[in-house]
């Protein structure tokens, strides 16, 4: 039992001005494995301030001093990687060592590469006879969700932080003990007073506190696209700069070149990217696009794929997929396979109910659909669990229309034999960033969305201008 009873503010552990408790619950046994404080709107009011009073001196400071803190925060996550990965499987249900390496891993390389690009920025040019400066937004409100929870939190903290900015952060309810683990290490390394503060709670009060607040400059959300858009309306009422990075309903197109072995290869694979995190993705890939002529082809492989991934304890050797995060996304996912079966939509692999053997714990069998028309519930909406649709298309062109014919725009992949052509469709998805011939993610390129999936990017150097305001000094 981790039960922590203290917020962050100004440099120092405090009791917060509300008095309620959130428990955290254990996604592999369903128990009570921590809990929080229940933050409020004094609280909130506390952290701003204290943010507020401390930017103009960090804001100030020479780039390389607030990079050796940064990079020290960096430092401290990698010493604690494997106490800060166990915790964050139970949290969200991550197999143990995909935990380590993207839950706790990403996070390590996002505080050294903020600490790298605050060093190499140029944060001056000249334009004609002005000088135009990049200089700090002011304070920034990290509001961060529960499926990659301590990698969300370093895409904003670290990078804001890195470019001059103090916060005042909100880490998800649902998967919070790592952001406590996150401050201890913040704490450790002398970071001055005021730059990061960490105000627990709900997002219908923490949350929202943190968008009205006059001292916060900009709010940084990851999420629902509902919640999102509630964020941008109350930040409004400021006028204060908000990047929103919310959901996906991604489309992996693959294509009629590849012959036998590769299309069976292109297809499993896809699976394994629709699945990853238990499908607790926003970027997952969820929509495969596979020419109507090889539909059968595509729903043997994908069932062979959905059928060989082994689910249960992440902390077993061998799991592939562990539970949900929490009974209400177990119970959500449910839901939308039921709808999918109501709609016509055939299951060729898992289906509803939980795994063989697994009654305990907020598991889901790992589930495809085949027969779905784009326009169905399962199509559209972003389920947040192991479920893929494959849908038939008819040419490229076709395929194209199909991937963008949904409100999102965060995520894609193309498999082609012919890469010119991989390439060409590609670019004419309307989506933030492409998978090419299941190209790798790269933690230092820009992530984020076209359409409902939001706006501002994170990660590498163009996250750190998102932190940035520009400036013009007429000579």
């Amino acid at each position: 039992m981790i039960a922590h009873d203290k917020i962050y503010v100004n440099g120092a552990w405090v009791k917060p001005n509300g008095t309620g408790t959130i428990q955290v619950f254990d996604s592999i046994t369903e128990e009570v494995m921590g809990s929080i404080p229940e933050g409020n709107a004094q609280d909130v009011d506390a952290a701003a301030k204290s943010a507020a009073a401390a930017f103009p001196s960090w804001s100030t400071l020479a780039p390389a001093e607030r990079a050796s803190y940064v990079d020290k925060i960096g430092d401290g996550l990698a010493a604690r990687m494997d106490e800060i990965a166990a915790v964050i499987s139970k949290e969200t249900g991550m197999s143990a060592m995909l935990s380590k390496l993207v839950q706790v891993g990403l996070p390590i390389n996002s505080f050294k590469q903020a600490a790298a690009v605050a060093q190499s920025f140029r944060y001056e040019e000249e334009v004609g006879s002005s000088l135009v400066v990049r200089e700090p937004i002011g304070v920034v409100g990290c509001i961060t969700p529960w499926n990659y929870p301590l990698h969300q939190i370093a895409a904003k903290v670290a990078f804001a932080m890195a470019a001059g900015c103090t916060v005042v952060l909100k880490p998800s309810e649902v998967a919070p003990l790592d952001a406590f683990m996150l401050a201890e290490i913040i704490d450790g390394v002398g970071l001055p007073k005021g730059v990061f503060n960490m105000v627990t709670g709900t997002g219908p009060v923490v949350g929202e506190a943190i968008a009205a607040h006059p001292n916060v400059d900009m709010v940084s959300f990851t999420g629902s696209t509902r919640a999102g858009k509630r964020v941008s309306q109350v930040a409004a009422e400021t006028v204060k700069k908000v990047a929103l990075e919310l959901g996906g309903k991604s489309a992996n197109i693959i294509c009629d070149d590849l012959e036998g072995d590769a299309f069976a290869q292109a297809v499993m694979a896809g699976v394994g990217k629709a699945f990853l995190n238990s499908g607790q993705t926003c970027s997952a890939l969820t929509r495969m696009l596979v020419p109507a002529s090889r539909v059968a082809d595509a729903e043997k492989a994908a069932a062979m794929a959905a059928g060989g991934m082994v689910v249960g304890d992440p902390q077993a050797e061998g799991t592939h997929l562990g539970p949900l995060a929490s009974a209400a996304q177990r119970d959500r996912v449910q839901s939308y396979i039921q709808k999918g079966i109501d709609e016509g939509a055939t299951v060729i692999a898992g289906g509803l109910g939980a795994p063989e053997g697994l009654a305990k714990g907020f598991y889901v069998r790992p589930t495809v659909f085949s027969n779905v028309k784009n326009s169905m519930t399962i199509a559209q909406e972003e389920i947040f669990g192991p479920v893929l649709c494959i849908i038939p298309y008819k040419d490229d062109e076709d395929a194209i229309r199909i991937a963008n014919d949904t409100v999102y725009g965060l995520a894609g992949g193309v498999w082609a034999a012919d890469k010119d052509r991989a390439m060409g469709i590609a670019k004419r998805l309307r989506t933030g960033q492409v998978e090419v011939n299941n190209g790798r993610f790269n933690v230092n390129a820009p992530f984020g969305g076209y359409k409902q999936s939001g706006y501002g990017r994170e990660l590498g150097r163009h996250g750190f201008e998102e932190f940035l305001e520009i400036k013009s000094l007429q000579l």
